[in-house]
């Protein structure tokens, strides 16, 4: 069965520095998770301490708010849209005048999911997904643009994209295997169905974890874009369709999504065949 729950559901623990921390997946919820996944909210003069250790591998996704990322001596600034990737041995301080909030997931025992990660680690670095090529379903309205990738990021250790579903939009029934797969929802409301009874309603906030092999499908709702993000742990998780005949087929529309010129091109793919985009 999905797991499925809303941040509000999760009492946030004080920390230093002004910083509360909503621990949303963990060991103590899902036994044998391949990685943790918290929501950090930063108070306004807070700062929040990021250390890596050597054999882990960290990304964060900002919520809201904006904040500068003190690494090595380079203050980077961060704001609303940004997914960060922090490699194993990465030290550095989120701070924030105005406060943000982000989530935040560490992978630990990272060789595991990518044997290349020791001889070829991959670098921080910051991407803005409204800059990231937009591509639509080739069967209906639903886009996507993808947040980590092999490519992108230079790991295979995780995967990430963003997911909008325009009003009544739904995706056909698929399973995945091979790893953890998890959708955080931002905007608008919908539906999630898993296993062979088990309806979601889902609106911002929620949380929504499926099980290795778990058949499930999602629909929007009737009333704007339903917009989720999904991460996937490792990023080689293999996706299988009920009905091979509609495998999710993604066409380039040649815009990001501020409607302007992509930061790069991806070609017309199947979800199947990720790998490399």
């Amino acid at each position: 069965m999905a797991i499925h729950f809303n941040q509000r559901e999760i009492v946030p623990i004080s920390g230093p520095n002004g910083v509360a921390c909503q621990p949303l997946l963990s060991p103590a919820r899902v036994p044998g998770i391949l990685f943790q996944l918290d929501r950090l909210t930063v108070a306004p003069g807070g700062q929040a301490a990021l250390s890596i250790g050597s054999n882990e591998l960290a990304w964060f996704q900002m919520i809201d708010g904006t904040a500068t990322l003190h690494t090595g001596g380079r203050n980077v600034s961060v704001g609303a849209n940004h997914i960060g990737l922090l490699p194993s041995g990465f030290a550095g301080t989120l701070a924030s005048d105005v406060g943000a909030t982000l989530l935040f997931a560490l992978v630990p025992n990272v060789d595991a999911l990518d044997s290349t990660i020791r001889s070829n680690p991959p670098p921080f670095r910051l991407v803005d997904w409204h800059d990231e090529p937009v591509l639509r379903s080739e069967h209906d309205a639903r886009q996507r643009v993808y947040l980590i990738t092999p490519t992108m990021f230079g790991t295979r250790a995780i995967r990430g994209e963003m997911i909008i579903y325009p009003p009544g939009t739904e995706c056909p029934v698929h399973h995945h295997r091979g790893g953890a797969h998890f959708m955080f929802f931002l905007a608008g409301r919908g539906f999630c169905y898993a296993g062979a009874d088990q309806v979601m309603a889902v609106q911002p906030g929620d949380v929504v974890y499926y099980q290795d092999l778990e058949p499930h499908w999602v629909k929007g709702g009737d009333d704007g874009d339903m917009i989720f993000s999904e991460f996937f742990v490792p990023s080689a998780v293999a996706t299988e369709w009920a009905d091979p005949s509609k495998v999710c087929t993604w066409i380039p529309t040649g815009m990001n999504y501020r409607g302007g010129t992509p930061s790069r091109v991806i070609e017309k793919h199947a979800h199947s065949h990720l790998a490399e985009v």
